[in-house]
C-alpha cells in the first residue's frame, strides 16, 4: 500500500451508495449497513435490478421459450442459463419472478436428468469414463457436486423452487464423501473431498435446511464447514501455509472457483464468521484493502462476448487492477467485514 493510509469506510460507504448500478446501491445497505431486504429502499433497489442494463443484458438472449438461446448447454461457461440465474442471484435480482421459471425449469431438468441416478463401479480413471452415469470408487461418488448445488442455492435465493428442489438435496446428501464433502476426481488416490465443491454444497444444504427445517442438511452443511474452519479458510492444516495461491486472489464473480472472500461470505451465512478461525482471512483481507478505501479484483476467470465463447461472460465486470478498486469486490469485502464486526 506504500505507506498511504487507505481512505474511510464512511468515505467508500458512500461512493458505493452513489454507484450508477442498483446492485451495488442494494448490496450496500443490505450486506454493509444491514438494511433489512424488506425495507423501503432496498425494495425499491431491488426493482431497479429488474429492469437494470446489467440485467436486460444478461437476459438479452432469451429464447421463445423463456430460455437463454444460442448455448449447447445450461452449464456453458459463464454464458448458459445456470451461470445467468446464479448471477441474478447474486445482484440481488427481485424473488418469486415468474419470468425466470422457464430458465428454472431448464436446470433443473438438467441437473436431474435420470444419469445422476445411474451409479456404476469404476477401477480407474479410464473405467470412470467408459459409460455415463455417476462412477463409485472405493465407496465414493465420483460426482461434481457443486454443479447441483450451486443450483440449489441459487433457485432458493430467486425464489424459484417447485418439488424438485428437494431432489437436488437428496442427491448432495447422497453423494457426500466420508470426511462430509464431495470430489469429482476421478483418480483412485483421490481420499478427500475438495474445497471448489465443498463450499457450493455447504452453502446450499445450509439454506435449504434453514428454508425447509431440514436437520439432516443443516448438519451436513455444518460437517461441511469443519474443512474450512480447521483450515483457518485458505491454510494447510499441517504446515500453515497457504494451499493455492488463487484462495487468496480476490475475484469476481466466483463462478465455481474459491477464494477467501467466497470462504467469508458463505462463513457468514453459516452464522460462523465469529469463529476465531476465520481471523487470519478477515486479516488478509484487510490487509488487501487500497490507499483509495476500496478492493481490487485480483484475478479474472472471465472474459466479455457477445457470442457463446468458453469462459466468457455477457458483461463486463470491471477487469483486474493493482491499484484500483473494483466496486463488486469491494461491496463483497464490506459486507464481510460489517458482519465480522471490523467497520467499527
Amino acid at each position: 500500500m506504500g505507506g498511504a493510509l487507505p481512505a474511510s469506510y464512511g468515505a467508500i460507504i458512500d461512493a458505493l451508495l452513489a454507484s450508477e448500478e442498483p446492485s451495488i446501491r442494494w448490496k450496500t445497505r443490505v450486506h454493509v449497513l444491514g438494511e433489512e431486504r424488506d425495507a423501503r429502499e432496498p425494495r425499491k433497489l431491488r426493482e431497479a435490478i429488474r429492469t437494470s442494463p446489467r440485467v436486460r443484458a444478461l437476459l438479452s438472449r432469451r429464447d421463445a421459450r423463456g430460455g437463454i438461446g444460442g448455448t449447447r448447454s445450461v452449464y456453458d461457461k459463464w454464458q448458459g442459463t445456470h451461470w445467468v440465474l446464479a448471477t441474478l442471484a447474486d445482484l440481488g435480482h427481485p424473488g418469486h419472478d415468474e419470468s425466470l421459471v422457464p430458465m428454472r425449469d431448464a436446470v433443473l431438468d438438467h441437473w436431474l436428468d435420470r444419469l445422476f441416478y445411474e451409479e456404476f463401479e469404476a477401477r480407474d480413471k479410464t473405467d470412470a469414463y467408459r459409460k455415463k452415469g455417476v462412477p463409485v470408487m472405493q465407496g465414493r461418488p465420483r460426482r461434481c457436486a457443486s454443479q447441483q448445488g450451486y443450483a440449489l442455492y441459487f433457485l432458493l435465493e430467486l425464489g424459484l423452487e417447485d418439488g424438485r428442489i428437494h431432489d437436488l438435496a437428496e442427491r448432495l446428501l447422497h453423494w457426500r464423501w466420508p470426511d462430509g464433502g464431495w470430489n469429482c476426481d476421478k483418480r483412485p488416490s483421490a481420499s478427500k473431498s475438495t474445497f471448489i465443491h465443498r463450499i457450493h454444497c455447504m452453502r446450499a444444504l445450509k439454506r435449504y435446511g434453514a428454508r425447509f427445517g431440514d436437520a439432516a442438511a443443516t448438519h451436513a452443511a455444518m460437517v461441511a464447514s469443519e474443512i474450512f474452519l480447521s483450515r483457518r479458510l485458505f491454510k494447510r492444516r499441517s504446515t500453515g501455509a497457504v494451499m493455492k495461491a488463487q484462495f487468496t486472489q480476490l475475484h469476481y464473480p466466483h463462478y465455481w472457483h474459491y477464494d477467501v472472500l467466497l470462504g467469508l461470505k458463505v462463513m457468514a451465512e453459516t452464522g460462523l464468521l465469529g469463529d476465531a478461525q476465520c481471523d487470519d482471512a478477515l486479516d488478509l483481507l484487510e490487509a488487501k484493502r487500497l490507499p483509495d478505501g476500496g478492493w481490487p479484483a485480483e484475478k479474472r476467470y472471465y472474459k466479455v462476448s457477445d457470442r457463446v465463447q468458453l469462459h466468457a461472460d455477457w458483461v463486463d465486470w470491471g477487469g483486474t487492477h493493482s491499484s484500483r478498486m473494483n466496486p463488486w469486490v469491494t461491496v463483497d469485502a464490506l459486507g464481510v467485514l460489517s458482519k465480522a464486526g471490523r467497520l467499527g
